[in-house]
């Protein structure tokens, strides 16, 4: 059973090919990923040493490198949705494998993995209760899950004011904390830790926003988001609204990301 924020994500076709797509910019406007990637490693419990460990949502791989620097007698495999990142991140190394696949039906065995290193991902998936029993399912015992996602009050900002201009939705949708919560604690996994964080990148005008989250593959996606160009007005209107957000070190974008890490008990 799909939990409640189900029926509000993108069609997982949709994000596969909008990120397939985004390949070749990623990692040029991705600091904010790469903060909270390193920051969900060093959550990772002291003296995990996984024979092998899979990244689950692997993008460019950059995270797949950082697992086999940190684990080099490990088994590394990269896994994601889409086929666009696995070509960018395969020649580049890190994992001995790539392969495309679905965090919510992974194509691995029964206990086959340690590690389970899933960072900015999982938030596009609309059955996190099957995320996590397929963890579950693919863990060893004594495994471990990591993971970092968004939540609601992501891009709030952003959804404010777009609010005043019109009642169409612009901005991707996220589940509650208290849902990744409610959820873990019925994973049937251990929960070492669950924490949400406040990241607020600050941008010069809202060009460079809306440029970032294209490049990232992460504009709006959402069922219901209003079709064809945004008019001329309507954008004038939102940079109007958004400046009323402005600060001193620029226009404010938060996100609002989940940490979370579990253990499947031994037997």
């Amino acid at each position: 059973m799909a939990d409640q924020a189900q029926a509000g994500l993108p069609d997982k076709r949709q994000v596969a090919a909008s990120f397939s797509r985004a390949a070749d910019s990623y990692d040029s406007v991705a600091a904010l990923q790469r903060s909270v990637g390193a920051q969900l490693l060093a959550r990772l419990p002291t003296g995990l040493a996984p024979r092998r460990w899979l990244d689950l949502g692997c993008g460019t791989g950059h995270f797949s490198r950082a697992l086999g620097e940190r684990f080099p007698a490990a088994e590394g495999v990269g896994l994601d949705i889409a086929e666009g990142m696995l070509r960018h991140a395969r020649p580049l190394g890190g994992a001995r494998q790539f392969i495309a696949g679905d965090a919510e039906c992974l194509p691995l065995r029964d206990e086959s993995c340690d590690l389970l290193y899933s960072s900015l991902a999982l938030q596009w998936c609309g059955d996190f209760q099957a995320v996590l029993r397929e963890a579950r399912r693919v863990l060893r015992p004594g495994g471990v899950l990591g993971f970092s996602s968004l939540c609601v009050g992501t891009l709030q900002e952003l959804r404010d004011s777009w609010q005043a201009v019109d009642g169409f939705v612009h901005v991707n949708r996220f589940r509650r904390f208290a849902d990744y919560r409610q959820l873990c604690g019925a994973s049937g996994l251990g929960l070492l830790s669950l924490e949400s964080r406040a990241e607020v990148l600050h941008f010069a005008d809202l060009r460079s926003l809306t440029h970032e989250l294209k490049a990232l593959g992460a504009h709006n996606l959402n069922p219901g988001r209003p079709g064809g160009l945004t008019g001329r007005a309507r954008i004038l209107a939102l940079r109007e609204a958004y400046e009323g957000f402005r600060q001193p070190q620029g226009l404010p974008a938060t996100y609002q990301v989940v940490y979370g890490v579990l253990r499947k008990e031994p037997y």
